[in-house]
C-alpha cells in the first residue's frame, strides 16, 4: 500500500508567437475526403466560460513511479498507468492506492513503456484501453475491468491496434474517447521524422478509431489517420464548443497547442511553430522548449490546461471559436517539479499528475504526486 497525504500551493505567465520556418517541400498529401464529419456538439454553449487553477486544494496520491496517464472513476477514484513496469494502480475513493494488475507485454526502455489509459464504459463490463511499447513497436490493447471500485482486476488485454513505430524518445501515447464516441490515439514520428508527411505510417499522426481499432466512419482518406503532419503529441482534449486542441513537443524551437482539423498536415518535419505556409496549419500558440515540453491537456469551459513537463507549470490558454484569447497564462510555475497529465473534474476541480521520478527530474519528498486543485471562474 502506499501513503497517502494531503498538501497545497499557486501561480505565474508566458507566450511566444512569430515564426518558424522550414526547407525542403512536402511529401504529396491526398486530397481528404469532404465527407469528414464535424466533432462535437451541434449547437455551441449560449455563452463562454473561461476558468483559472486557484489554489492546491489536496495530495490525492504519493509515491507513484513514473505515472503517465490519470482516468477518473465514477463515484470517486482514478486509474492511473505507472510507464516503467506497466502497473495501473487504483486510487479509491477513500484515497488508498492499490495494484489493478499489470500490463503483459509492455517493455519500458527510453520514453517508451505504459502511456496513455481510457475507459470505455459500457452496459456490462467496462473496458480499458491502454497504449503501451512492446517489444517491436506501440500499440493499443484493451482488457475488462473486472470487479467491484475498492477492488477492481485487469482482464486478458486484446491487442486492437499494432505497428507504430516505437523509439527511444517520441511515441506519443495519448488515449482518449471523443464527443463522437470514437477513440483518439495520438502517435509520434518515433524519430522517424519523414513518417509524419507519409499517409500511409501510423507515426506522427492522429489516429481517429472504433472501439475495435478499425478506421472510424467519416476519417478523411478512409484510413486511421485523422490528421498528420505531427512530431510528438501526447495531449488532446475538447472545449465546450466541440473544438478538438492537441499539445505537441517540437524540436529546438517552438512546443505547439494545435486546433485539430480533419485531414490537416502540421507540417513537421517541414515546419516548426507558425511558419505561415497555407498548406500547412498553423499552431494557434507556441512556447519556447523551456518553457512547456507540454505533454497532457484538459478543458474546461473554454479554457484549454496544458501540463509542461520541462517547463514546469500549467499553462491556461483561454479560446473563443477555435482561437486563443489574449495570452496564455502560466500557474504553479516550478512550485511541483515537472507536469505530465492533468484531468478536468465535474466537481470543478483539475486534477494534476507530476513526473518527477521518470529519470529526468528532480524527485521531492512524496514524488510523485496525484494533486487536486480547485478552479476559479475568469472573469
Amino acid at each position: 500500500m502506499r501513503r497517502h497525504a494531503r498538501w497545497p500551493a499557486v501561480g505565474c505567465l508566458f507566450l511566444a508567437l512569430i515564426a518558424a520556418s522550414g526547407c525542403s517541400a512536402p511529401a504529396a498529401r491526398p486530397a481528404p475526403s469532404s465527407q469528414a464529419p464535424t466533432v462535437g456538439p451541434a449547437t455551441a454553449p449560449a455563452a463562454e466560460t473561461w476558468w483559472r487553477a486557484g489554489s492546491v486544494t489536496g495530495t490525492l496520491a504519493s509515491e507513484l513511479v513514473a505515472p503517465w496517464s490519470v482516468v477518473p472513476l465514477d463515484g470517486g477514484g482514478a486509474l492511473i498507468s505507472e510507464r516503467g513496469d506497466g502497473t495501473v494502480l487504483e486510487l479509491t475513493a477513500a484515497g488508498e492506492v492499490r495494484s489493478v494488475g499489470t500490463i503483459a507485454g509492455v517493455v519500458s526502455g527510453g520514453e517508451s513503456g505504459l502511456h496513455g489509459l481510457a475507459l470505455l464504459r459500457t452496459d456490462g463490463t467496462p473496458m480499458l484501453y491502454a497504449y503501451f511499447g512492446a517489444a517491436d513497436d506501440n500499440r493499443v490493447a484493451r482488457m475488462p475491468l473486472r470487479g467491484e471500485p475498492g477492488s477492481f482486476e485487469l482482464g486478458e488485454p486484446e491487442v486492437i491496434l499494432d505497428g507504430i513505430a516505437r523509439a527511444s524518445t517520441h511515441d506519443g501515447g495519448r488515449l482518449a474517447f471523443g464527443p463522437d464516441g470514437y477513440l483518439y490515439v495520438t502517435t509520434g514520428d518515433a524519430q522517424l521524422s519523414d513518417a509524419a508527411q507519409d499517409p500511409d505510417s501510423l507515426n506522427g499522426k492522429i489516429l481517429r478509431v472504433t472501439a475495435d481499432g478499425e478506421p472510424a466512419g467519416g476519417n478523411p482518406w478512409a484510413t486511421r489517420v485523422w490528421s498528420m503532419g505531427h512530431r510528438n503529441v501526447q495531449g488532446i482534449a475538447w472545449t465546450a464548443d466541440g473544438t478538438m486542441w492537441a499539445s505537441e513537443f517540437g524540436q529546438n524551437a517552438w512546443d505547439e497547442l494545435n486546433r485539430i482539423e480533419p485531414g490537416a498536415n502540421y507540417g513537421w518535419p517541414v515546419v516548426e511553430g507558425i511558419a505561415g505556409r497555407g498548406e500547412f496549419a498553423d499552431p494557434v500558440a507556441q512556447w519556447p522548449t523551456s518553457d512547456a515540453s507540454p505533454s497532457g491537456i484538459a478543458a474546461r469551459g473554454d479554457t484549454v490546461f496544458m501540463a509542461g513537463l520541462r517547463g514546469e507549470r500549467l499553462w491556461q490558454i483561454d479560446t473563443s471559436a477555435g482561437t486563443v484569447r489574449g495570452e496564455p497564462v502560466a500557474a504553479l510555475a516550478g512550485e511541483y517539479g515537472r507536469l505530465r497529465d492533468v484531468v478536468a473534474l465535474p466537481d470543478g476541480s483539475l486534477w494534476l499528475l507530476t513526473n518527477n521520478t521518470d529519470g529526468r527530474g528532480s524527485p521531492r519528498p512524496g514524488d510523485d504526486l496525484l494533486l487536486r486543485v480547485e478552479l476559479v471562474p475568469e472573469p
